[in-house]
């Protein structure tokens, strides 16, 4: 029970396969505190076979997965790819913050909005705010803010008690700075705060809750490249990040320490100029969570079938219970059906863009996650409007699923050239 909770949070925040149904402004209590009971639920996860391991339902969870969620709509639109962007902008240094040296301004700030599960709710959003600046010939320092509210939260007891309301909330700050090695080759890094209290403060049902905190970092590299084929231009991106660096995290001092959603982001963009108004580019990115895999626990059971043997820390793959680094490296090896299950942890994200006249973007793209690993699959869409001094894009997600929680899902922002509105020439009456 424990254990589809959390995997149910995840699925809220980052994954719209979850029918999340019954929330309608309440959650219990009791969904929520299991939110920090990450060690029982690796010790309670239900007996299976040792055999066909890969083909189970093994969902790699973690704390404040609100940090996967996609920020802007311009990635939102082109299937949440983004490590390896032509022309970025103020919203790329959450995706590659090396990136950010091949901005076409020199500054620019970023406003995003996307309303949550407004099949269901109405009042659950995640805002997101950022900005850059160049300094020197090859430096730009960055930051941003990102905020997730879920609303208001009644909450209950095990045995449906109230206990109270509550405005569970997350936020994480970033401080950013990127520097160029060459023309080609640049490399980033970010310092980010992460705040989580979805549960408030206080003893609830015999555990003590409180907010729970964490300091992570992002190490990212960008290297472009052009060559000339078929007599025409061609740029290529090659990018790489590593999210998420940081602390474990908690709600209550008596619980274990879990992850926070450190992932690895490798991605390739592809540009072609097909004239001087037209071009295409072309994303693949490839993603994966750098966290523990939960291992099987089985149950033995003697020749007459009817005694149990041995305990439930008897499992199939690796002990999670491991420091930061190592479960980094873990990750690689640790899945309980080898290879084949390892691979399928590996999201794969495919974007492309139409841009006429650098002014006006079409965006399409596929995000595709194993059903074993959380099945989030839908294909996106988005638009692009670019002003002097402002560019207006939306998203809108199409989830390949019927009564999709996230059915509907628009993205919004607005970003802003703070150059050009320095430039502008004063109105006269």
């Amino acid at each position: 029970m424990i254990n589809t909770l959390k995997k149910n949070y995840k699925s809220l925040i980052s994954s719209p396969i979850f029918a999340f149904t019954h929330m309608r402004r309440q959650i219990l209590f009791s969904l929520l505190s299991s939110l920090s009971l990450y060690s029982q639920a690796q010790t309670q996860t239900q007996s299976i076979s040792s055999k066909d391991l890969a083909g189970q339902l093994n969902t790699v969870t973690t704390m404040v997965p609100f940090l996967t969620i996609t920020p802007d709509s311009r990635s939102a639109g082109m299937g949440d790819v983004g490590v390896a962007l032509f022309s970025p902008d103020a919203n790329s240094g959450c995706w590659n913050n090396a990136n950010l040296l091949n901005a076409e301004k020199s500054s620019g700030f970023s406003i995003s909005y996307a309303p949550w599960l407004r099949q269901l709710v109405d009042d659950v959003g995640f805002s997101y705010l950022s900005g850059y600046q160049k300094v020197g010939k090859r430096g730009v320092i960055s930051g941003s803010f990102r905020y997730f509210s879920l609303g208001n939260i009644q909450f209950t007891d095990f045995e449906g008690a109230p206990q109270g309301s509550f405005n569970p909330n997350e936020f994480a700050f970033d401080a950013g700075y990127a520097l160029g090695f060459t023309k080609q080759l640049s490399m980033g890094v970010n310092l980010r705060y992460i705040y989580s209290n979805i549960v408030g403060s206080g003893i609830r049902n015999g555990i003590d809750y409180n907010a729970a905190t964490s300091i992570a970092g992002d190490i990212s590299l960008l290297y472009k490249t052009e060559m000339r084929i078929s007599g025409k231009k061609r740029k290529f991106n090659l990018g790489m990040n590593i999210q998420n660096i940081g602390s474990k995290m908690t709600y209550s001092s008596k619980e274990k320490l879990d992850f926070i959603p450190t992932n690895l982001k490798l991605g390739v963009g592809y540009n072609t100029e097909i004239d001087n108004y037209n071009k295409v580019n072309v994303y693949l990115d490839f993603n994966k969570l750098l966290v523990p895999t939960r291992p099987y626990y089985l149950q033995k059971w003697d020749n007459s079938g009817d005694s149990f043997k041995g305990n439930m820390r008897q499992y199939v793959g690796t002990d999670p219970n491991v420091g930061t680094i190592q479960g980094m490296f873990q990750s690689f090896t640790d899945a309980p059906g080898g290879f084949t299950e390892e691979m399928k942890e590996w999201i794969t994200n495919v974007g492309v863009e139409y841009i006429y006249d650098n002014a006006f973007s079409v965006r399409g793209g596929l995000f595709y996650e194993s059903a074993t690993k959380g099945g989030r699959q839908y294909i996106t869409t988005g638009i692009g409007l670019k002003f002097q001094s402002l560019t207006v894009d939306a998203a809108y997600l199409i989830p390949l699923a019927n009564r999709h929680p996230l059915q509907n899902q628009m993205r919004f922002s607005l970003l802003f050239d703070l150059n050009s509105l320095k430039e502008a020439p004063p109105t006269t009456n």
